[in-house]
C-alpha cells in the first residue's frame, strides 16, 4: 500500500511539473491559443510473451469510443505545444497456440496527452510527438472456443491491470484534417502481481504473461480550431440563398 501511495505521489508531481512548465512557458510567449477536438479509429496489435514464448496477436479495430479535447499553443507558423484530456478504448486479441480458444481483452482509459508540433501549422501539414498518461477504469475479457463465447469478465478499476499506464506517440497531420498516429504503451497491459483466489488455491495469472500494446490510428480534425471550424461551416452558403448573406464572417 505504501509503495502504491508513493507511486501516486510521484506521478502527480510529474504531471503537475509538466503542466507548470507548459503554463510558465506559454504565459510569457506570444502565441495563438485555441481548442480542438477529434474522434479516433484504433487498429491495435500487441507484443505478447507467455511463459517466455512469443505469441502472435490479431488485429483489433476499435472505432468507438475514442475521443480527445486538446488545448493548443502555436508559437508561430512552424511550432507549437498541446495538452488535453482523452478517452481511449485499448485492447488486443490473440489465439492460444494449439487450441481453438480465442481471447479478447480491452480497457477504457482516461488519458492526459502532452506533445509538440513541428511543420507548416498554417497549411496543416506537420509532424507531432508526445507522451500520454492514462488511468484504466473499465476492464473486459472474453473467451471464445470454436467461435462460441464461453466466458466474459467485466470490472471497474480492476486489480488485473496496473492502476496507470504510459505511452509514447508520433504522428503526421495532413492539410484536410486527416491524421495518422502510431502509439506504443511502455507499461504492460496486466498487473503481474495480481493474485486470483480459486477453489484449488491462489494463482498468479499474469506473472509470466507480458503484453505491450501498440496501435495505428486514423484521426480527423485533431488540431483544427473548433471556433474556426464551426465558423467555416456557417459561412458556406446554402443552396438557393445568396452568398452575400454570410459576407460578415470574412
Amino acid at each position: 500500500m505504501l509503495t502504491l501511495f508513493t507511486k501516486i505521489i510521484f506521478m502527480q508531481k510529474f504531471i503537475l511539473s509538466l503542466f507548470a512548465t507548459l503554463f510558465v512557458f506559454t504565459a510569457h510567449a506570444q502565441l495563438k491559443r485555441y481548442t480542438s477536438s477529434s474522434g479516433e479509429m484504433i487498429f491495435s496489435f500487441a507484443n505478447i510473451a507467455k511463459q517466455g514464448n512469443a505469441i502472435d496477436s490479431r488485429l483489433r479495430w476499435s472505432p468507438v469510443f475514442n475521443g480527445q479535447v486538446l488545448l493548443n499553443y502555436d508559437f508561430n507558423k512552424t511550432s507549437g505545444l498541446f495538452h488535453g484530456l482523452a478517452l481511449r478504448n485499448v485492447g488486443f486479441i490473440y489465439e492460444i497456440p494449439g487450441t481453438d480458444t480465442l481471447k479478447k481483452f480491452r480497457s477504457y482509459n482516461v488519458g492526459v496527452p502532452i506533445g509538440f508540433k513541428l511543420g507548416n501549422l498554417k497549411r496543416g501539414l506537420f509532424l507531432y510527438a508526445g507522451y500520454e498518461f492514462e488511468i484504466p477504469f473499465h476492464y473486459k475479457e472474453k473467451t471464445f472456443v470454436n467461435e462460441e463465447k464461453k466466458e466474459r469478465i467485466r470490472s471497474w478499476f480492476t486489480n488485473r491491470q496496473n492502476w496507470y499506464t504510459q505511452s509514447l506517440f508520433v504522428g503526421i497531420n495532413f492539410p484536410k484534417g486527416i491524421n495518422l498516429k502510431f502509439k506504443y504503451y511502455i507499461n504492460e497491459f496486466f498487473n503481474p502481481n495480481y493474485i486470483q483466489t480459486l477453489s484449488g488455491g491462489k494463482s498468479n495469472l499474469f506473472q509470466s504473461f507480458n503484453v505491450n500494446i501498440f496501435y495505428f490510428a486514423v484521426d480527423w480534425n485533431v488540431f483544427k480550431d473548433i471556433k474556426e471550424y464551426n465558423k467555416g461551416k456557417k459561412s458556406k452558403p446554402q443552396e438557393g440563398k445568396k452568398e452575400e448573406r454570410y459576407s460578415y464572417l470574412y
